[in-house]
């Protein structure tokens, strides 16, 4: 009997398979978590041109201040709908997200006038954000995060803040970071990236994009920068969805915060975007960890310093651990 019933299982396994492990689901605790101070977030678009911008303020409770975090977006991914689930998790949080249009359309204005133009959204918007009924902003402790063409801009005004006349930084978070053929808010080094910064980059090694090499540019010539980390991401094929390891992997739709601008890099989001582990355990988390590294000291071990809570991505739902970060420290 028994052996009938193995018989029966092995034809019944052949024909239809166990099923594939699942990607983790978000932690409940810690950096990358769903354990909100809010449970709102209010949307406000002042963003008419490329010297526009969105605000993303915390509500349910509304505090009085919060910290900021400018968010700048890839080359033509101007609607925030494309990062906007990232950004909510941002202000759940506690935080004030401005995001910087920084150019009108994917041909105007040209790329040397974007770090101007998000430079110009940052100063508008932290004066906005002292009038009316917003909460009130904290500057001290301003973290800078971009996606591709807007990691090549954020890192450009970490270097150049006191020029641009926006405050200096206390931390830097690039997810693939470059700019493909246009150069314009490109640096031939960032030895002038202030020190106290903390910095991280992170890159995929499958992005057919822009690749790695802005990235590790900026990794190795921001030599007086000392709390930086150059963070890689791999793929992991052993479950379903498989995880990739591509340029888009930090888009994360949210239709509640769509601008209405859908252009061709937002018809390529609606196709590629999905929120898995890359985004929990991965940018979600160490923009987290770098924002509690540098305003109270706290998580410094999960946003740097090559260790296990840095590198950890997870585990499928079979246990097996999800293909860990490779980090490399100066």
């Amino acid at each position: 009997m028994i052996q009938a019933w193995t018989s029966l299982f092995i034809i019944w396994a052949s024909l239809f398979g166990t099923p594939a492990p699942t990607g983790p689901d978000q932690p409940e605790e810690g950096p990358g978590s769903a354990d909100y101070l809010h449970a709102e977030a209010t949307m406000s678009d002042f963003a008419e041109d490329e010297n526009g911008y969105w605000l993303f303020e915390p509500a349910s409770p509304r505090p009085d201040s919060a910290p900021v975090v400018v968010f700048h977006h890839g080359y033509g991914a101007i609607n925030p709908m494309i990062y906007g689930r990232w950004l909510r998790h941002i202000v759940l949080q506690g935080n004030i997200v401005v995001y910087p249009r920084y150019q009108n359309n994917l041909f105007s204005p040209s790329s040397k006038q974007f770090p101007n133009t998000a430079s110009t959204a940052i100063r508008n918007a932290l004066k906005e954000l002292k009038t009316g009924d917003h909460v009130r902003p904290v500057e001290e402790g301003l973290i800078l995060a971009g996606h591709s063409y807007g990691g090549a801009i954020s890192a450009y005004l970490g270097v150049n803040h006191k020029e641009l006349g926006i405050p200096r930084p206390a931390g830097i978070l690039l997810a693939s970071p470059g700019t493909g053929p246009l150069n314009g808010a490109l640096l031939d080094s960032y030895e002038d990236m202030p020190e106290d910064i903390a910095l991280l980059v992170m890159v995929s090694v499958n992005d057919h994009v822009v690749g790695e090499k802005l990235g590790r540019i900026i990794f190795e010539t921001a030599v007086n920068t000392p709390k930086r980390n150059l963070v890689i991401q791999h793929p992991d094929e052993h479950g379903e969805p498989t995880i990739g390891a591509g340029h888009n992997e930090s888009y994360a739709l949210d239709s509640g915060f769509d601008a209405g601008i859908h252009n061709l890099s937002y018809r390529r989001a609606l196709g590629v975007a999905r929120t898995n582990a890359i985004d929990y355990y991965g940018y979600w988390k160490l923009l987290d960890a770098l924002m509690d590294c540098v305003r109270s000291g706290q998580n410094c071990d999960v946003a740097f310093g090559n260790t296990e809570a840095q590198r950890n991505m997870g585990c499928w739902s079979d246990g097996q651990k999800v293909r860990e970060l490779e980090v490399i420290v100066p």
